[in-house]
Formats: structure tokens, sequence, C-alpha cells
């Protein structure tokens, strides 16, 4: 399942993958940011809760977004597969400037989205401009490939995560959450290793990662965003491993980066904030 096709990239919308654990009290700087890019007091912001079990997860979105300015928002009571047929849902998606998948179980989410023309109407509208925003289970599932569970507090080794289709909303990455408070490195390094074409994203809780139209992120938020590079991986023994063993890989580059930090997701290049750029590589255009 891949992106959208659009023709000129510049129009695609943000693609913001949260780590979960988000402040939704005192500055909300992630949601805010998200309202602003929706439109703010003009925004149509849609929810879909579908990942969480819990009945109130759509209407405290509701009041949240309301409550940051939001012009409008509504929640898909999206339960089963059947419900993404529902037409009323497909015209909501439709007028949508702005779509927020939220936590709870991915492969809740995988399950009852995964291949539905409801799932297609999101990356359209993404590919069409509209900022498409998840935390936790929701940041997992944006990714083509997605991580559906495995160990925390392990090495990397033959067996310590599951992946399964996401959504599709990019092929360029993959997305694990909750990263530094479950000790997940093992296994986004373990995920890394099965394609090296894919750059692993190990986001906190409390921040997000803002990926724009050029393909760059942007950190916001209290904690960090892990970027995994396996493009120049030069050995990995993950083809021949047997269940359990630790592997090897050699050549990977790890990038840590905090709040203000940016990444080129085509270049392989991190940049520190603006007011420490005389610290980073230049890019390509400023060479």
């Amino acid at each position: 399942m891949c992106p959208a096709s659009l023709a000129d990239e510049s129009g695609r919308g943000f693609i913001i993958p949260i780590g979960g654990g988000e402040d939704r009290v005192k500055e909300m700087q992630i949601h805010r940011k998200f309202v602003e890019l929706s439109g703010g007091k003009d925004a149509y912001i849609v929810v879909i809760p579908t990942a969480s079990m819990l009945s109130e997860t759509g209407e405290d979105y509701n009041r949240i977004f309301s409550n940051l300015g939001a012009g409008k928002v509504d929640f898909l009571p999206i339960t089963r597969r059947v419900d993404c047929e529902n037409p009323e849902f497909f015209e909501m998606l439709d007028r949508a400037t702005g779509i927020f998948i939220t936590g709870g179980n991915q492969l809740r989410l995988s399950a009852i989205l995964g291949g539905t023309l409801l799932v297609t109407k999101i990356r359209r509208q993404n590919a069409a401009g509209v900022p498409v925003a998840g935390t936790s289970a929701g940041a997992s599932i944006m990714s083509e490939h997605m991580v559906a569970g495995g160990q925390g507090n392990e090495s990397p080794a033959e067996g310590t995560v599951t992946l399964a289709p996401g959504i599709g909303l990019t092929n360029a990455v993959i997305i694990d959450q909750h990263f530094t408070q479950r000790n997940r490195l093992g296994r986004l390094l373990t995920a890394s290793s099965f394609n090296p074409f894919l750059i692993g994203l190990g986001i906190d809780e409390d921040t997000a990662a803002f990926i724009g139209p050029d393909n760059v992120l942007e950190v916001v938020g209290s904690g960090t965003v892990t970027v995994v590079d396996a493009g120049q991986l030069t050995h990995s023994s993950m083809w021949d491993a047997k269940a359990g063993e630790a592997l090897s890989l050699i050549g990977l580059r790890l990038d840590v980066l905090g709040e203000g930090c940016r990444y080129d997701l085509k270049a392989r290049i991190g940049y520190p904030p603006p007011a420490h750029l005389g610290d980073a590589p230049l890019s390509p255009s400023e060479t």
C-alpha cells in the first residue's frame, strides 16, 4: 500500500506522527500546531478514534481541538469494518481540512480500516494537501510498513519485532512510538534491518515529527525523535539469523533530534535548530 500519487509533491499535506502521551492540558503545542495547519478558526477536523476501546476518546479530542480554536470538529464512530462503508463518513472526510487518528491498539486499527475505501480517501486527502496526524497507534499505522508489536528492553534480535501493513501515507519511514519511555531502540533497529531503504523514526512521548511536503521533518515537543538510517549498512546478519539470535548490523547511522531539529528524509541529513545552524552541514541548496 503506497501513498496516493501526486504530480506535484509540493502540494502534499503534512504527515504528523506523535509518540503518544502528548500534553493535553498545558501548552498543548503539538495539538496547537496541528490546528493551525488545519486552518485554525476555519478548520474542519475529523477524528478517527477506532484504535481506542474507550468510548470517550473521540469526544475528548473534539474538546481539545475545539478549545484550541478549531472551527468545527467531528469524530467517526468506526468500530467495525462495515462502518468504513458509511457514505456520511466519506462526505465528512471529503470536507476535512485536518484528520487525526487516535492511539490505542494498532492491530485493531489496521484490522478495521485496512484495505477500505475510507483509508483510500485519507490517503487522497493527504495527497491533496490535508494534514494527517496520528498519536501512538495512530502514528505507527501511518507508514506502509507498521510496527505491530515486539519486545522493548531488548537488543536487536531475530523475532523481537512484528510487522504488519500500515495505511501507506508514506513509504519512506517506519515508525515506533513511546520510544524512550518503553526502551524500544532494539526493536526499531530490528525493523530497520528488514529493509535498509526505510528510515526508522523512534518518537518519544509528548513529541511529534511534522513531516512537510518537502520530506523534511521538524521535531515539536518535549522529547526526542531518534532517526535510524540503515541506508549505508555494510553488513546484516538478519537474513540467516535463528529465532532469538542477536543481530549484527554494521554501518548504521543514528541521530537523536530534540525540539526544533530538522531531518531531510531524502538527503538523510539532520540539522540542529535555527539558532545553531552554524553547527550543521550545508544542505544541497546551500552548497
